[in-house]
């Protein structure tokens, strides 16, 4: 086997087993979860006996050894179980809500990338001058501050006094894209002052290192202007790290969104979770573990393969 395939088998043994360790993780941590579920779902004034009859019907007193491998095959065959508190199932109701978080995700992206890769490249071009440390004040004071702050105060000034935007971010089929969009202006821009720092300083670190080499010396020689040595030469030998922090925030974007949610009353996956964490829906809680999980590992496999793949050392070995 080929040392590329070698590795890339390897990346993706070690994503699965790390998924698998991880739900084993969510299942104990849900388990020992201090309260009783048939007790909040009948209330304090049920009958001891109907207690017994709701826990012997939801299976919480089998084995737990037991009930995890149950719930576990039932999520590989794509059975993420039934909500307890409302009998609705979670697969069927988390569909919409998954494309929802990704549909907010993926524009905060569309805007957050672009414009973090732009800025580092500005931030190359001008290193040490007045638009580097503007663009790097900026952007570090923004990732410095809570995303739920930030939301808030976008909200006040944004959609309570110039209004500008919705300060709630409702969607539904019916609407047209650009409704949508409107809708969700304020979360995304929140998203993408959360993770733009991160990804500009990455991008600025890494074309840096690269032009410490000798080709980029050559470049300049050929009297190319500094921005052309930056754009064609730096930037895609500098590639590989790139993509590995975009794909680590566009993990983030997917997983961290809960809070943004929440605030915005969205209607994803986050806020589905955090509605179930206050009923003590232990199978809702899981499933959603379980997927923000698999996103995240998914989406580091693939930062992982595509920095195998950009290695020009391992695509064409001696």
């Amino acid at each position: 086997m080929s040392p590329i395939l070698k590795l890339l088998a390897q990346r993706i043994a070690l994503s699965l087993l790390l998924l698998l360790l991880i739900s084993v993780v969510i299942f104990a941590g849900t388990m020992i979860l201090p309260g009783d579920v048939a007790q909040s779902i009948l209330g304090q004034s049920a009958t001891p006996e109907a207690l017994a009859n709701l826990r012997a019907e939801l299976g919480v007193n089998d084995p737990p050894v037991q009930r995890y491998f149950a719930w576990l095959f039932g999520a590989i065959q794509g059975d993420l179980g039934t909500a307890l508190t409302s009998g609705q199932d979670i697969s069927d109701a988390l569909a919409s809500r998954f494309w929802n978080t990704l549909f907010l995700a993926f524009w905060a992206a569309v805007v957050a990338v672009p414009l973090a890769i732009f800025l580092g490249l500005l931030a190359v071009r001008f290193k040490d001058r007045w638009p580097d440390k503007l663009i790097s004040g900026v952007t570090l004071a923004s990732i410095s501050i809570p995303e739920f702050l930030i939301g808030y105060v976008l909200m006040y000034l944004i959609a309570v006094k110039l209004r500008w935007f919705p300060s709630v971010a409702m969607i539904n089929d019916s609407m047209s894209l650009f409704e949508k969009l409107n809708a969700i202006a304020l979360p995304i821009t929140v998203l993408t002052l959360v993770v733009l720092a991160h990804m500009m300083r990455m991008t600025r670190a890494a074309i840096l290192n690269v032009m410490q080499s000798a080709y980029i010396e050559t470049a300049e020689l050929k009297g190319l202007n500094a921005f052309q040595v930056i754009y064609r030469h730096a930037f895609p030998n500098a590639i590989a790290p790139i993509v590995n922090v975009v794909m680590l925030n566009l993990a983030y974007l997917v997983v961290g969104v809960v809070v943004i949610e929440v605030v915005f009353v969205y209607p994803g996956m986050g806020q589905y979770l955090v509605d179930h964490v206050s009923k003590r829906d232990v199978p809702v809680v899981q499933a959603c573990g379980l997927i923000f999980a698999a996103v995240y590992i998914g989406l580091n496999m693939i930062a992982d393969i595509v920095a195998i793949l950009s290695n020009p050392r391992l695509r064409h070995p001696k």
